[in-house]
């Protein structure tokens, strides 16, 4: 009986180990896996433009879950290198998500205009769990489309999100004033959603108030 036990145990432990393994192979698709391993860590990628036909079907793709796993060399990889993007001055901006590189996952650098020094986060799987019916107007541009700038009045003052850390930490937090748009711009490109569908909805509420 004794031998019993342990063959099981065994096996599962073999098994929990193997799908441990899969599941930090298979965190990307092979295509992503060789659009992130193109470069080294300090290497920016190719900002995707809704003017290249071919970059404008993965920008309204919604993206998916990223298991948060810290031994997962792609995803370190990958992280660092869309910060070398948003940092890069040919694509310097205050946030980028990772369908704008072509990576289909839920990954977000956001530059944290209301903290000290300003610092650039990354956050995994982030949502926004609650918006303030308060808005604010401003404008916005976008990397993935260049030379245009919008002033929308949609955007929340304040947004509750939650998300996960490249440690494995699920938080939560509540973001004011134009981080928060940040924020709303950056999870939208993660739902297939850009900046000028909102400015589509501002001109019929205006128009039908």
């Amino acid at each position: 009986m004794k031998t019993t036990y342990a063959s099981i145990f065994l096996i599962f432990l073999l098994a929990s180990c193997s799908i441990a393994k899969s599941s930090v192979k298979n965190a990307f698709t092979n295509k992503e896996l060789k659009l992130i391993n193109a470069g080294d860590s300090r290497t920016p990628m190719r900002v995707y433009k809704i003017t290249e036909k071919s970059d404008s079907l993965p920008l309204r793709k919604k993206s998916k879950y990223i298991n948060p796993e810290p031994k997962n060399a792609a995803l370190q990889l990958f992280v660092k290198r869309l910060y070398a993007t948003v940092t890069d001055s040919a694509s310097l901006g205050v946030g980028i998500a990772a369908p704008q590189v072509g990576v289909l996952k839920n990954i977000i650098w956001v530059q944290r205009l209301d903290k000290e020094n300003l610092p650039f986060e990354v956050y995994l799987n982030p949502k926004i769990v609650g918006y303030s019916k308060e808005k604010q107007t401003v404008t916005e541009g976008c990397l993935s489309i260049p030379d245009r700038r919008e002033t929308l009045n949609s955007r929340s003052q304040i947004i509750d999100i939650e998300y996960d850390t490249m440690e494995g930490e699920h938080k939560a937090e509540t973001i004011k004033d134009f981080t928060a748009v940040i924020f709303q711009h950056e999870i939208d490109h993660l739902n297939g959603i850009l900046y000028l569908d909102h400015l589509e909805k501002d001109f019929k509420n205006d128009k039908n108030p």
